[in-house]
């Protein structure tokens, strides 16, 4: 019996299929999409080193011969897909890491799950290492594209590649990749609303480093709202009131000590982990939270409704954003050209008992 043309151990010199057999005929593909037969043959076995624009080519092609390409044997490489994201200590990214998994599965992959830690391999060291697995994209969630001082050429290669990528967190406007995010200035306004309708006069900002583009987005929400709601005269006096800190608890002691030693009597945090750090610096000074001082994390980490007190924050919302990122990349994986345009997924407020009214309120 004659072997069919999709099969990736045939030499492709040989004998094809007609399109009466509902397999279109390697030569038929290549000649509607302009390429070779080897390239056509790349593109059907899922291989990386194909450019973008000519894997789109060799789809539509398909699609005009009237072949449904998702049933086709070797149309994917493997079924692995890459999620590159920071530690898992804050438990943010474990939640990242869970939900967006249990997305590809339901999708019909496997994914492979990579963390960057201080010690442990780089995000370049796990692109070749997940490029040698064949995998059939990446999704990078809060990585080197989200930092505004690292270059963003390792992005730019994988297209070259034909290697489908989305990047979550942050934002790289120089990447042609489907990217989605959270509005975090939003965020930040709805944090200085809710402690402004309390009476809060003196609010404070204990954000992250301001290399990375999401703390650079809450900083500008975070002033933009004091200016709006009264609690600052000018974007300039707004500023006096954001202290910068590492993203850990420390960080956030630290950070919350300078503002209340500055006399603030609410603190918006750019992570619950820095909130953490707050309520510890209040309470060093024997300061009860909320009833001296007020905090407002950002995230909903897993187990923030179980701290001492139940931690206000703004909720990052995990799942639709991880459900936008994995169906962007599996449209990009599938040729079908996702929009190019950022993404933004709205954050919502969830009040429980870290945050009342100001003191000089009562």
């Amino acid at each position: 019996m004659m072997a069919s043309a999709l099969d990736p151990n045939k030499n492709l010199e040989g004998p094809t299929l007609s399109l009466a057999t509902g397999e279109p005929r390697l030569a038929d593909i290549a000649e509607i999409a302009g390429v070779s037969m080897s390239t056509v043959s790349r593109v059907l076995n899922g291989k990386a080193t194909v450019a973008s624009s000519t894997r789109r080519a060799v789809l539509t092609a398909l699609d005009s011969l009237g072949y449904d390409r998702y049933r086709m044997a070797g149309a994917r490489a493997t079924g692995l897909v890459g999620i590159i994201l920071p530690e898992l200590i804050n438990p943010v990214f474990a939640a990242m890491a869970q939900v967006a998994g249990t997305f590809l599965t339901r999708g019909g992959y496997t994914p492979i799950v990579c963390t960057l830690t201080p010690t442990g391999p780089t995000e370049d060291e796990y692109i070749e290492a997940l490029i040698k697995a064949d995998v059939d994209g990446i999704l990078f969630c809060y990585g080197m594209h989200a930092d505004t001082t690292a270059a963003h050429d390792r992005y730019q290669r994988l297209g070259s590649l034909g290697l489908p990528i989305v990047l979550v967190g942050g934002h790289a406007p120089d990447v042609d990749v489907p990217q989605v995010a959270v509005d975090d200035a939003t965020a930040m306004s709805l944090a200085v609303r809710h402690l402004a309708s309390q009476g809060h006069r003196r609010i404070g900002l204990a954000v992250g480093s301001e290399r990375f583009s999401p703390s650079q987005n809450k900083r500008i929400g975070f002033v933009e709202a004091l200016v709006d709601a009264g609690l600052a005269t000018s974007l300039d006096d707004a500023e006096t009131h954001v202290v910068p800190s590492a993203f850990a608890i420390e960080g956030g002691q630290i950070a919350a000590s300078e503002l209340i030693t500055a006399g603030h009597t609410a603190i918006v945090c750019g992570s619950d982990v820095l909130a953490i750090g707050a309520i510890r610096a209040a309470r060093l000074r024997r300061l009860r939270v909320p009833e001296d001082v007020s905090v407002v994390g950002y995230d909903d980490s897993p187990l923030m409704s179980y701290t001492a007190p139940p931690l206000t924050t703004v909720r990052q919302p995990v799942r639709p954003l991880c459900q936008a990122a994995v169906q962007a990349l599996l449209d990009e994986m599938r040729g079908l050209n996702p929009s190019r345009e950022l993404l933004l997924i709205e954050p919502e407020l969830v009040v429980r008992s870290t945050t009342a009214i100001a003191p000089s309120a009562d």
